[in-house]
């Protein structure tokens, strides 16, 4: 079994910068992909950014230019560094991690979120 557990969440007013950071543990024989996700009240869970093996990123059109998404594979963690930050970006944040087993099974874990409130 694999856990994830995120960290980094809290409250920020319009325009400031905030960093989560998610480390995985446990049995994981390779690490495909790391990812953010979020949901804020009444909307369904969206893509904000994801980092592959392979070294490729991908962002959510609405967060380019604003969040950065980075990882230390050594210790299986990976950031989501906020910055600029608007009303908008409210939401539970939550880790996402594809694995693959040494048997080649491809395996997803998510986190138990983290809240971001975004308000003066």
């Amino acid at each position: 079994q694999v856990q994830v557990v995120e960290s980094g969440g809290g409250l920020v007013q319009p325009g400031g910068s905030l960093r989560l950071s998610c480390a995985a543990s446990g049995s994981i024989f390779s690490i495909v992909t790391m990812g953010w996700y979020r949901q804020a009240p009444g909307s369904q869970r969206e893509l904000v950014a994801t980092s592959t093996a392979g070294g490729s990123t991908n962002y959510a059109d609405s967060v380019k230019g604003r969040f950065t998404i980075s990882r230390d594979n050594a210790k299986s963690t990976v950031y989501l560094q906020m910055n600029s930050l608007k009303p908008e970006d409210a939401a539970v944040y939550y880790c996402n991690i594809i694995t693959r087993a040494r048997n080649g099974v491809i395996l997803n874990f998510w986190g138990q979120g983290t809240q971001v409130t975004v308000s003066s």
